[in-house]
């Protein structure tokens, strides 16, 4: 079935033959926003525990972690043919280059990963960290995703990101400019941005070298400075119920570039970490029903009303 947006799963299967597998990966990184680098605390909504699974976990090596997510996997997703490690916690390229080195070395060196996918954020890459993944990419996938989260700077410094627009956009320029494949992640219902902006931010994504994106809602971690904020001013959010986020997202993804791979357009949290689940309990894979279904009742698809500037 073709479907009417640009999914990741079938962009990987297409290019590499077969399904891979993120591997979630914690090295015991941290971010500048945490340490005291360019701040204290973090972003406002982050409870790293609440993204990642619990084979995932500093103390244990990379190579116990693997092991332990591929024995994961093989119970709940049968149909991988190869695992990709994910190095997700905080900021995974926030340390000098020769332990970056020995960490993604680690990664590589098991048999059956064949590659990596490294978050992190604009302000933590340079030229000789980018320099070296390039060399990796020569013969490993390498994917290098970026934490943009908005493309407002008044939403940034709201959420204490501690960088700026303009720096998202020179760290997809620096790697993709080395033939990196580089993707971002956004999240929808931010305090303070409207429907209408969150519309209007497909253009600005338009215009980042990026080949791929992932998109959550915005979930209300509890003990963040975000329920703390939410439970203070609640019309400060855009809070979308299950049926009206479809909508919204059909609406995006009209006006977004036809050629993005779209990895995640929704988050799922463990209930345990959140002050509440307005969608109930909805996998990732109803989701992904639900959006197919709509796109094709309103007879849409991605890029539909995308115009190239000239």
């Amino acid at each position: 079935m073709t479907r009417r947006y640009n999914s990741q799963a079938d962009y990987f299967k297409e290019k590499y033959g077969v399904r891979l597998q993120k591997l979630v990966v914690d090295a015991g990184f941290t971010c500048p926003n945490r340490d005291g680098s360019k701040g204290r605390g973090g972003c406002t909504f982050c409870d790293n525990n609440a993204f990642h699974p619990n084979y995932s976990t500093p103390d244990k090596s990379i190579a116990q972690q693997l092991e332990e997510g591929i024995e994961f996997h093989r119970e709940r997703y049968r149909r991988a043919g190869g695992y990709l490690a994910y190095f997700q916690p905080y900021s995974n390229t926030y340390a000098p280059l020769e332990r970056l080195k020995a960490v993604y070395a680690e990664a590589l060196a098991h048999p059956d990963v064949r590659g990596l996918v490294i978050g992190t954020r604009p302000d933590c890459v340079d030229e000789a960290k980018l320099d070296y993944l390039a060399q990796l990419a020569k013969e490993h996938i390498v994917i290098v995703e970026y934490g943009i989260e908005s493309c407002y700077d008044a939403t940034l410094e709201h959420i204490n990101r501690g960088h700026s627009w303009a720096d998202a956009v020179r760290a997809v320029q620096m790697t993709s400019g080395r033939g990196i494949a580089t993707g971002a992640h956004f999240i929808f219902g931010l305090p303070n941005e409207t429907r209408a902006m969150m519309l209007a931010a497909a253009e600005k994504i338009n215009t980042l070298e990026i080949d791929s994106v992932k998109f959550h809602q915005i979930q209300i971690i509890k003990g963040t400075k975000m329920e703390e904020e939410f439970s203070q001013h609640p019309e400060r959010f855009e809070r979308f119920m299950l049926e009206g986020y479809i909508d919204f997202f059909v609406d995006f993804l009209e006006r977004l570039r036809p050629d993005l791979v779209i990895e995640r357009f929704a988050g799922e949290v463990p209930p345990r970490f959140v002050n509440s689940t307005p969608w109930g309990l909805v996998r990732n894979a109803e989701l992904v029903r639900m959006l197919e279904n709509r796109l094709e009742q309103r007879e849409t698809f991605q890029g539909k009303l995308f115009a190239p500037k000239k």
